[in-house]
């Protein structure tokens, strides 16, 4: 036992880790090592040994919490941890586990949390919607036509012809299951697979409705109004309840989910719950101040803009931004990036009083003279030649 690996490294976990956490770090080192996924490596064998001997001492609370105490002391003189030598496979975790295992080396698959006959939710169905900017700021109902299947009213959902019903799936006696043993290193394995011929079902129609071909269901085409949530963003999903395919053997429907897309904004850019903008000004307006209407999604704000304004200025709009989903009286901010803009064209009379403007300043503008037009240099008489 000294040369033994803590059960913890072999799996990967801590010591704090949960049950499903141990489970889920077995598997994963179980598929890893299988020796049918590595044939004739000892190495991989060893280690799928010592992985299931890890398992099955951290996966039962009483042998952990002995093993945490004693280490593998515990289990020396049982031989082992099961006391009887080797491993006792026949707890209902390594069993799930193991089918699971199996199922995916061999092709089929172990049935976990009752019959496959059971009642089973229907698949889901997707749609697609597109909606402005706005709309997704306020909120909106859209109408969508799919095609969904409806309970088939000649036979009334059995998928049998008219005067006949279902028979009894002879293969798996109406469990929709069939068991089959695999041999193993430990022995032989046995295994859970969804019976062939019923497909699950646990019945077979001899006699199909016309009118399904055996389904229960027929496609009909329906208009449905999908409620939008305010503050939706581009690329979220409406959930719609029991709106998508028909359950199985009497259980519910799937749901509809409508993937949102949300068209783009001219104007305004929207991060999370927040929104972003430009807003031009003038010079007079940023040097003199003023007040402006800025574009929200609420209309437009009146803002006073304070003298001496530089461009680039960001000012914040509280409460002017995108409604969260949760609560549409909750809501992000709107920044506004203040921006100067300088004029392309202009008339005599404002050139005049830029410059007007520029001697005020103390600035001097530059003389608008052609080169080589100026003062005349006077030599007198020596200087010329």
């Amino acid at each position: 036992m000294a040369d033994k690996r803590d059960y913890y490294e072999v799996l990967g976990v801590s010591k704090n880790a949960t049950e499903n956490e141990i489970k889920h770090a077995y598997r994963k080192v179980a598929k890893k090592y299988h020796p049918d996924a590595n044939p004739g490596d000892k190495e991989a064998e060893e280690k799928f040994k010592e992985a299931a001997e890890a398992y099955e001492v951290l996966s039962d609370p009483e042998k952990k919490a002995r093993y945490d105490q004693f280490g593998h002391a515990a289990f020396e003189q049982g031989g082992g941890p099961s006391g009887f030598g080797g491993f006792d496979f026949g707890g209902g975790d390594m069993g799930d586990i193991f089918g699971d295992i199996f199922g995916d080396f061999f092709g089929g698959g172990r049935s976990r949390g009752g019959a496959r006959n059971g009642p089973r939710q229907g698949a889901n169905l997707r749609a697609g919607v597109r909606i402005t900017f706005d709309e997704a700021i306020r909120g909106v109902d859209k109408d969508l036509e799919i095609t969904l299947k409806d309970k088939c009213t000649t036979c009334g959902g059995n998928g049998c012809e008219p005067g006949t019903s279902p028979e009894t799936c002879t293969k798996c006696n109406g469990t929709g299951q069939v068991v089959f043993t695999q041999q193993s290193m430990f022995g032989m394995v046995r295994n859970v697979q969804t019976c062939p011929d019923c497909n699950g079902s646990g019945q077979i129609i001899r006699h199909k409705c016309k009118d399904c071909s055996g389904t229960g269901y027929v496609k009909v085409r329906k208009k449905i109004t999908v409620s939008v949530p305010a503050g939706i963003d581009n690329g979220q999903t409406v959930r719609i309840r029991e709106k998508g395919e028909p359950g199985i053997n009497g259980g519910p429907r799937g749901d509809l989910l409508v993937n949102v897309t949300v068209s783009r904004h001219p104007k305004f850019q929207r991060q999370e719950y927040d929104i972003y903008s430009t807003e031009p000004i003038s010079f007079a307006q940023a040097a003199l101040g003023a007040t402006i209407n800025i574009d929200t999604v609420d209309g437009p704000y009146e803002y006073k803009i304070k003298p001496g304004t530089q461009t680039d200025t960001r000012v914040r709009l509280k409460n002017k931004g995108v409604p969260t989903i949760r609560n549409k009286n909750v809501r992000g901010n709107h920044y506004v990036t203040l921006v100067v803009q300088v004029p392309e064209r202009m008339n005599d009379a404002q050139k005049e009083a830029l410059r007007r403007f520029q001697a005020a300043m103390g600035e001097i503008p530059a003389e608008e003279k052609p080169a080589g037009k100026g003062k005349k240099d006077h030599k007198g008489l020596f200087g010329k030649k």
